[in-house]
């Protein structure tokens, strides 16, 4: 089984800021040698998560992990990744999509908060 992970944010229409997914997506890759690593924009940029996912399976993925690069399970996640991953899997049955939760508060957010906090040298 060959493995993907599609790096999913909203979407800007300031490139600066769609080109960190893109840079997020190289570090991944980097650390994930062996996984196909792709990017999709839910809106404003592409790919959209449609090209995102079909890239994954034209690599030759049979098993996709859609990653929303978003700090909370607001609409965005509960509706239209959840409807963009069932309608893919609906049409590729051979594919395994999988939804996972976004960044959220899992406890390494608490450093990145406070590393941030620090770079604004407060005291």
């Amino acid at each position: 089984m060959s493995s993907a992970v599609l790096l999913i944010a909203h979407g800007s229409r300031r490139q600066e800021a769609n080109d960190d997914l893109v840079r997020l997506a190289a570090l991944v890759r980097a650390r994930l040698p062996m996984a196909i690593v792709e990017i999709a924009y839910l809106e404003l940029a592409e790919p959209t998560i449609p090209q995102g996912l079909a890239a994954c399976r034209d690599r030759g993925a049979t098993d996709i992990r859609m990653l929303p690069y978003f700090l909370s399970e607001g609409a965005h996640v509960t509706t239209d990744l959840r409807a963009a991953r069932e309608d893919f899997a609906a049409a590729n049955r051979g594919v395994n999509v999988t939804l996972c939760p976004p960044l959220g508060l899992h406890p390494l957010l608490v450093e990145v908060v406070l590393a941030r906090l620090n770079e604004s040298a407060l005291s």
